[in-house]
C-alpha cells in the first residue's frame, strides 16, 4: 500500500493536519460528506412542488456538501424496498461519480487533483508537500489518514417522499357535520344547528394541511485499502493520460456504495403555526424538511458510521451549536473528544461526558422561530459535565447511543 501511496505523492498531492486547539476561534473540524437525492413520484399530487422545495433544502451544516449534478429522480411507481434504489445506484455508477468529485477529476482528460481532500482534511499544503516529497512515513500516514477519515465517510441519502392527501378526510368530516346539523334542526324545529353545521363543514373542507411520508435510505461509499490502491495506481493522473482515463471509465462499476439502513417519518408532529397558509410552497417546504431532518437525526443515532461530531464553542457556559433538529433531548448523552496525534495520524480520544441542561436545548428546526417553539430563541444548546477533566473550546462532542 505504501508504494502505491507514493505514486500519488509523486503526482503532487499536498497536505498536513491541523486539529482542535484551545483557541476558541478554531472551530474547523473534519465532517462527513453527504450527497442527498430525492425520489419523486410523478403520479402524485404536488410532485413538482415537492421537487422544487427539496432543491431548496440545504445540506445539514454538520456535513460537507458532496452533491452531484442530479438531485431529483422521477419515478412513476412506489418503492416497496431498496432494490430499485440499488439498481439506480449501480446503473448510474453513483459511487464512481462520488470518488471523481473527491479528486476533482476532469471527465474529458482524466486529470485529478486533491484540492478538495486538502480543504476538508484541514491540511497545510506546504508542510505536507515537504513530507511527501521526502517520501517520509509521516507524509504517507497523512495521506492514508485522509482516505480513511474523509473519503470513506462519504454518504448517499435517498429520500422517497410521498404526499398524503387529506382532502377526502376533510370533505367527509364536513358532510358529517352538516348531517348532524340537519338532524338537530329536525329534532328542535330550528335552523340554528344547520347553519352551524354548514359553517363548521365549510371550515373543515377548506382546512389547509400538508403531510408527507418520507422513507430515507442511507448508503456509505466503500473506500478500503484495495479500492484506494487501485484508484491511485490505475486511475489517478496529475497530467493527461489517455490510458488511465479510459481505465477509470471502463471500470466505474468497481466502486461501490454499501447499504447502511433506512428510516421512516410520517411528519405527523409538524405544526403549521407560523406558516402562511396562502403560500403552499412554504407549507410543503416545512413538512418535507422537518420529516427529512427527523430521519437524518434517527439515522445518526442508530448507525455508528453516520454519527456526527460537533465542536464545543464555549466552556463558560458549556455549549455547542446543536439542538432539536439533530434529535437532542434531555435524555441525550455526549462523549467529549480530543484530537491527538498517534503514529502520524489524527485520532480522537474520549476525555469525558456531558448532557444537555433541561430547558436549555435549542430548537434549531426549520421555522421553529416562526411557530414560537420553546427553545427557538436560544443560539446554542447548553450542557453540563457528567464526567471528565477540564474541557476547552474546539473539543468535539459526539452523541452516545
Amino acid at each position: 500500500m505504501k508504494k502505491i501511496i507514493l505514486v500519488l505523492a509523486l503526482a503532487a498531492l499536498s497536505a498536513a493536519p491541523s486539529f482542535a486547539q484551545k483557541d476558541s476561534a478554531m472551530m474547523d473540524y473534519r465532517r462527513s460528506s453527504l450527497y442527498s437525492l430525492l425520489i419523486n413520484h410523478n403520479d402524485q399530487k404536488f410532485a413538482e412542488e415537492i421537487s422544487d422545495v427539496f432543491l431548496q433544502i440545504p445540506t445539514p451544516e454538520k456535513y460537507n456538501d458532496h452533491n452531484l449534478s442530479v438531485r431529483v429522480v422521477s419515478m412513476d411507481t412506489k418503492l416497496k424496498d431498496t432494490e430499485v434504489v440499488q439498481e439506480f445506484i449501480d446503473n448510474n455508477q453513483i459511487a464512481s461519480r462520488l470518488v471523481a468529485r473527491w479528486f476533482g477529476r476532469d471527465p474529458f482528460t482524466g486529470v485529478c487533483n486533491v484540492d478538495l481532500v486538502k480543504s476538508r482534511g484541514l491540511y497545510d499544503a506546504n508542510e505536507f508537500d515537504r513530507e511527501l516529497a521526502a517520501r517520509s512515513q509521516r507524509g504517507i500516514a497523512m495521506l492514508e489518514d485522509a482516505g480513511e477519515d474523509l473519503i470513506s465517510n462519504t454518504f448517499l441519502v435517498v429520500n422517497d417522499i410521498r404526499y398524503v392527501d387529506r382532502e377526502k378526510t376533510g370533505k367527509a368530516i364536513g358532510i358529517g357535520l352538516r348531517t348532524l346539523g340537519m338532524l338537530a334542526d329536525i329534532a328542535t324545529g330550528s335552523s340554528a344547528f344547520s347553519d352551524l353545521g354548514d359553517s363548521m363543514g365549510s371550515m373543515m373542507e377548506t382546512l389547509k394541511g400538508f403531510k408527507v411520508n418520507v422513507n430515507t435510505h442511507l448508503y456509505q461509499l466503500v473506500w478500503d485499502e484495495e479500492t484506494a490502491m487501485t484508484f491511485y495506481k490505475d486511475y489517478y493522473c496529475a497530467e493527461p493520460d489517455e490510458a488511465k482515463k479510459n481505465a477509470f471509465e471502463n471500470n466505474r462499476g468497481k466502486f461501490k456504495l454499501k447499504y447502511v439502513g433506512s428510516q421512516r417519518s410520517s411528519g405527523k408532529n409538524v405544526s403549521f403555526i407560523g406558516v402562511n397558509l396562502d403560500d403552499p410552497e412554504q407549507m410543503i417546504r416545512k413538512a418535507c424538511q422537518r420529516a427529512i431532518d427527523e430521519n437524518i437525526a434517527s439515522l445518526q443515532k442508530n448507525f455508528e458510521a453516520f454519527k456526527v461530531k460537533t465542536p464545543l464553542i464555549s466552556t463558560e457556559p458549556l455549549c455547542a451549536d446543536i439542538g432539536m433538529k439533530e434529535g437532542i433531548t434531555e435524555d441525550s448523552r455526549f462523549e467529549v473528544l480530543e484530537a491527538v496525534m498517534k503514529d502520524n495520524r489524527i485520532e480522537y480520544k474520549k476525555v469525558g461526558e456531558i448532557r444537555p441542561v433541561a430547558g436549555m436545548i435549542r430548537d434549531n428546526r426549520y421555522m421553529a422561530s416562526e411557530e414560537g417553539a420553546a427553545g427557538a430563541e436560544l443560539k446554542y444548546t447548553t450542557f453540563k459535565k457528567v464526567s471528565g477533566r477540564d474541557f476547552y473550546p474546539g473539543m468535539l462532542i459526539r452523541e452516545i447511543k
